[in-house]
């Protein structure tokens, strides 16, 4: 999985400062230079890197239909004639707008700090692509300077070059790729209708198994039942469960938390997180609050549902981002209103509404 960045400068050489730090110090000059006074963008290897697609941050669907029904030199044509034309924000867009929020009060707090969110757009659309996407993103005021356009080649292997903590992607086959090479991503679904977000505190929502701590204990519910599952999570309360695929991004969140709590801003925090977990709280939740005690992280609300839906709860949070494993999960939030993102990984995938995939099949 992701591992958190190292905040400490690596040792320069006998000779002096390393060829990467003249040239970062070169750019940090150039931007201290503008007379916009724009931010520049922070350290890769001090920031928590967000890479999204350009269809999760905007709304690409009719350009999407032209590449689908007329191919790809119809599209590229149609994206240049459309140059002038932002497009519409996207699934991802408030949560980018959110980061953006936090990087504001951390530069605050910390004028000279480097620990803050880097959005990077990572996408396969051609180079010619590119300007729209620049004018679009202008055109919100947005903060991406950094691009990786992959002209139709997957962009899955610049992830780690470009220092990843999360990706955010419409495309699951490229999430799934991203995944196994052990970063943390998920696909983006669209809410089925608008809701108001915070303006001014980012709110993230994890569930459990299979997004912060592995699978391992929903394989023994779904091989053995819920019974054995008690029993099993009560004799191993004390033992920390395994980290899934969000963990080391939670990390992340948490490190930035810090940051505002040293400034004494606890209660004024911009980032906010939950757990919206379907365990049930007096049967197997000690185990998951152990569990993230031993790995030193907090969070800030631990939500066991027993069973019940989550939609109704995550229409309350309001999050701009929820994070499950399982699609009945996620269809049930963004039919509430709920920006949710599909983690694909573990037992969950092969199972739907608590039934194997491969047996609906068969029955249909």
């Amino acid at each position: 999985m992701s591992e958190i960045k190292n905040n400490e400068a690596s040792p320069a050489p006998a000779g002096g400062a390393s060829g990467a730090e003249k040239d970062w110090a070169e750019a940090k000059a150039a931007f201290d230079n503008l007379k916009s006074k724009k931010p520049r963008p922070p350290k890769p290897h001090t920031a928590v890197t967000i890479a999204v697609s350009s269809r999760t941050l905007f709304n690409m669907v009719e350009e999407r239909k032209v590449w689908e029904q007329e191919g790809l030199e119809r599209y590229v044509s149609y994206q240049q004639e459309h140059e002038e034309q932002p497009l519409k924000p996207g699934a991802a867009f408030p949560f980018v707008k959110a980061l953006m929020t936090v990087n504001t009060r951390l530069r605050e707090l910390y004028p000279e700090g480097e620990e803050l969110f880097d959005i990077v757009l990572m996408t396969n659309n051609h180079a010619q692509v590119g300007v729209r996407l620049i004018n679009s993103i202008n055109h919100y005021d947005l903060l991406i300077e950094r691009f990786c356009m992959t002209g139709g080649k997957s962009p899955i292997g610049y992830l780690k070059a470009y220092m990843t903590n999360l990706y955010l992607s419409k495309d699951s086959d490229k999430v799934q790729e991203a995944i196994e090479a052990g970063i943390a991503a998920a696909t983006m679904f669209t809410p089925d209708m608008e809701t108001e977000l915070s303006e001014t505190q980012l709110r993230v929502a994890f569930d459990g198994d299979a997004v912060l701590f592995s699978d391992e204990s929903e394989i023994i519910v779904k091989q053995h039942g819920l019974d054995t599952f008690f029993e099993h999570e009560r004799k191993n309360e004390n033992k920390p469960l395994a980290q899934g695929p969000l963990k080391c991004f939670l990390e992340a969140l948490g490190k930035l938390q810090k940051k505002f709590y040293a400034k004494n801003e606890r209660l004024n925090c911009p980032i906010r997180t939950y757990l919206v977990t379907a365990r049930s709280a007096a049967s197997s939740g000690a185990r998951v609050l152990k569990t993230l005690r031993s790995w030193g992280l907090e969070i800030d609300e631990a939500l066991f549902l027993a069973g019940a839906p989550k939609g109704p709860l995550l229409q309350k949070i309001r999050p701009h981002i929820f994070f499950d494993d399982q699609m009945f999960h996620i269809e049930g939030a963004k039919e509430l209103g709920t920006i949710a993102a599909h983690v694909p990984y573990g037992i969950g995938q092969k199972y739907h509404k608590g039934k194997l995939i491969e047996q609906l099949a068969k029955k249909s």
